[in-house]
């Protein structure tokens, strides 16, 4: 995307702001993808010509996520999600902005215009928001009345996500940290579960480390149960107490 055309007073550096303070108050990606939506149907309407805004994510492992600034804006995102094809994975695709004056004449996405004709929405306009990849997202704005948008609103528009790319980098790295945290938290949790069964079987047994273990692992195949959950059912018997208490310091 080339940098947005639009006077020096207006820049939106508001919204790289406002997406901070929203980190600071760590709301989870989904909230965040909210508030955005709505910041920008408010931020982006003039008075007269009011625009929704759908929002549409793609992250790495994750399930993609949609908001909208109302009903209307969240269902045109998800519609288009569901038929893979509309305005917003077409910017999304060549990574520059698409705006398609009249829906109902519209003929290069068959599926997603016949969706969506009941919806109420006649212009739309589609901007790429810059993330890392393998991260995507599309920023959605809608009329009702055909031909909303011109060459200024299209240069406000792709400011807008200029700025609002910003935030949501820093909203989806620290949402990354946040997994990588959680995962090996659960990861050391779950070991030291199997270290303590491990140990428990070679102490009543008489056995191996190695040799306790395949007891393990035999009876997590057998049973067709995760090892983690037999190891836990083998602590529980033989301390008397429902499950292992495992502590991590934050």
């Amino acid at each position: 995307m080339v940098a947005a055309k639009v006077s020096n007073n207006e820049v939106f550096t508001d919204v790289a702001l406002h997406l901070q303070d929203l980190v600071l108050g760590d709301p989870c990606v989904e909230q965040v993808l909210g508030d955005l939506a709505a910041y920008a149907a408010g931020r982006l309407s003039t008075r007269g010509e009011e625009v929704s805004c759908g929002i549409w994510l793609v992250r790495s492992r994750k399930s993609s996520s949609s908001a909208g600034s109302d009903p209307p804006a969240l269902r045109m995102v998800r519609v288009e999600g569901g038929c893979g094809q509309g305005p917003g994975v077409s910017a999304s695709d060549h990574k520059e902005a698409l705006y398609v004056p009249d829906l109902r004449l519209e003929e290069r996405w068959p599926q997603y215009t016949r969706a969506v004709a009941g919806h109420g929405i006649l212009s739309a306009l589609s901007v790429p928001l810059m993330l890392e990849s393998p991260s995507r997202g599309v920023l959605n704005l809608y009329s009702r009345v055909p031909k909303a948008f011109d060459g200024p609103s299209i240069d406000r528009a792709e400011a807008f996500a200029e700025q609002a790319s910003k935030g949501l980098r820093l909203v989806l790295r620290l949402a990354r940290l946040q997994d990588t945290r959680d995962e090996l938290k659960a990861a050391m949790e779950s070991r030291t579960v199997i270290d303590l069964a491990t140990g428990a079987i070679m102490a009543k047994h008489k056995c191996s480390q190695h040799a306790a273990f395949k007891v393990l692992l035999r009876a997590s195949n057998t049973r067709n149960i995760k090892l983690h959950d037999v190891a836990s059912q083998v602590v529980a018997k033989l301390s008397g107490n429902p499950g292992a208490v495992t502590h991590f310091n934050e």
